[in-house]
């Protein structure tokens, strides 16, 4: 076996390779959608449903649909940032360094039996972008997870092979 079919600057890695996915173009477009939808519904519907509500629960509603809109626009942030790495505009590295803005952690919803309360539509927008950021989380650790956790490429008979080797020349 050659020294260059051996050497890891030929070898693709798959981290690398996910944002050309299917599953990312339908995680970008399921992403993009629900942006689109929740702000549909908060510019709508959702405001007529708010005056409907009693005063605590109104102050629920607008800090739950805060907290919605936070952690959607953190998400879109994501996706269109490896968007760029889809189409070439920047590097997965660049991305990853670029990420550290991005906070896939923010604007956790509050206690389940507040959000009970909440208009059902509301509460379903809170409920999928909480699966959203889900998947995009474990995406996000698939894409740049360290390189040194990963297990080493190669033929794994080359060590094996090795030490036949040098029991031999003995």
């Amino acid at each position: 076996m050659s020294e260059s079919m051996q050497g890891n600057s030929a070898l693709v890695h798959f981290s690398e390779r996910l944002t050309n996915s299917a599953a990312f173009s339908t995680l970008f477009r399921d992403g993009m959608d629900l942006v689109e939808e929740t702000a549909s519904y908060l510019d709508g519907v959702g405001r007529t449903e708010a005056k409907a509500l009693d005063r605590s629960v109104s102050l629920t509603y607008a800090t739950e649909s805060m907290r919605l809109t936070t952690r959607l626009m953190q998400l879109a942030s994501w996706l269109l940032l490896h968007r760029a790495v889809k189409e070439g505009e920047m590097t997965l590295s660049q991305a990853n360094r670029e990420k550290t803005k991005v906070k896939l952690s923010a604007a956790e919803p509050g206690p389940a039996e507040m959000i009970e309360k909440l208009p059902e539509h509301l509460q379903e927008l809170i409920a999928r972008s909480m699966l959203l950021q889900d998947k995009v989380r474990r995406l996000d650790t698939t894409m740049h997870a360290d390189g040194s956790d990963r297990a080493p490429i190669g033929n794994p008979l080359v060590p094996h092979l090795n030490r036949l080797k040098a029991a031999f020349e003995r």
